[in-house]
């Protein structure tokens, strides 16, 4: 009896413990172990951004993108830059996108070797590219970590900031790449004008080639039918069968009237015959000559002639049209001069802006203990429905 009873205290005692484990004791050590380690990548985090973390040196800039325009006349003062008048939005996106390309990180890499600065084993390997020969992806996505190129929409201009171990070296890259942008859109510009330009000159010396044709045709036809102007030649013609014409209605007149009071076979009135003869016959060789070589007549000469005349005038004024759309696409493509002004110039820092240290302790702490807390709460919770 007395075996059973100690047995029985033995198992209460047992699970008294087993209780006092799992509800005390393991609760404390894991919280313990969860605030522990909350406070040793605090600590971590301390002796990384306060001791071990590189300096980094911000230099920025302030760019707009001007176009030049030599004959507004009119001079950009810095009120209507900043009120956004001459501002075209499409060129500082475009400004923009080149500055964050592969090929503008590829410029600056051969002017300023930017592999070896940010890739410099001496510097803290979290911040660092690891290798120097990384692919030109990873190469570039560390870039957009130490560059940027904001967009002030409010007052129109572009933000430019990079990042390096030394002043000089973050100086150098952000007047890389102002002078490279400002290089970039004048190329672009430039390659659009001269294809332009190249297009006119070729519309032009087609439409001089056609203006030639037409005029060595029109020449050939004047000189196959051997008149400068059957237009001319026509009119003199119709004018002249039109005077004789008349002296012929003149002279039959007369020659009624001595009817009258003449016999047919007097010496006046066989005179007047022989007059009314002469011209009828005149008038006769002058309408033959209406008929053109080959039997047709003058007026279908005259129609060629006039088309072919309408053709070269029409080819010549097209040709000039041309010319004057090539001094305008010269004066045009003079014009398309872009120029990256600076607002603020690149600045020359003088102390390290990154990393924010302060900042980045006292929020990475904050986070850390805000998930300590997540963790403790979510196994009370589990502890709660297991019971």
């Amino acid at each position: 009896m007395k075996t059973n009873n100690m047995q029985q205290k033995a198992a209460e005692l047992a699970l008294m413990g087993r209780i006092w484990l799992q509800e005390q004791l393991f609760p404390t050590l894991q919280r313990r172990r969860v605030i522990g380690m909350a406070l040793a990548a605090s600590i971590l985090a301390i002796i990384y951004w306060g001791i071990i973390a590189s300096d980094r040196f911000v230099s920025e800039a302030h760019v707009i993108v001007q176009k030049t325009d030599l004959s507004g006349g009119q001079t950009a003062d810095f009120a209507s830059l900043l009120g956004g008048a001459s501002i075209n939005r499409a060129d500082q996106l475009l400004l923009r996108d080149h500055l964050l390309s592969v090929d503008m990180l590829k410029t600056l890499d051969a002017q300023l070797d930017l592999r070896s600065h940010f890739s410099d084993w001496k510097r803290d390997p979290l911040s660092r590219m690891w290798f120097k020969d990384a692919p030109i992806e990873q190469f570039h996505n560390y870039y957009l970590t130490r560059a940027s190129v904001e967009f002030d929409d409010y007052a129109g201009l572009l933000v430019i900031r990079a990042q390096a171990y030394d002043e000089q070296m973050a100086h150098a890259i952000t007047t890389a790449m102002v002078a490279e942008g400002e290089r970039h859109m004048n190329e672009m510009a430039h390659s659009l004008a001269q294809d332009q330009v190249a297009f006119l000159e070729k519309q032009v010396d087609e439409m001089g080639k056609r203006a030639n044709l037409a005029r060595q045709a029109l020449l050939n036809f004047q000189n196959s039918k051997g008149m400068a102007s059957p237009q001319n030649a026509a009119e003199n013609l119709v004018g002249i069968i039109n005077r004789l014409e008349g002296q012929l209605a003149d002279m039959r007149t007369r020659r009624a009237a001595m009817l009258a009071y003449l016999m047919p076979n007097s010496p006046s009135v066989i005179e007047a015959e022989q007059q009314i003869a002469a011209v009828e016959k005149q008038i006769e060789q002058e309408q033959a000559r209406l008929i053109a070589p080959g039997g047709k007549m003058l007026n279908s000469t005259v129609e060629e002639y006039q088309r072919l005349q309408m053709d070269a005038e029409f080819a010549q004024d097209i040709y000039k049209t041309a010319l004057v759309a090539l001094e305008q696409g010269r004066i045009e493509a003079s014009r398309t001069l872009k120029k990256a002004t600076l607002l603020q110039k690149p600045s020359m820092p003088q102390y390290p802006l990154e990393p924010r240290r302060l900042y980045n302790i006292t929020v990475f702490i904050l986070f850390t203990l805000l998930l300590a807390g997540i963790t403790h709460l979510l196994a009370a919770i589990i502890r709660d429905h297991k019971d």
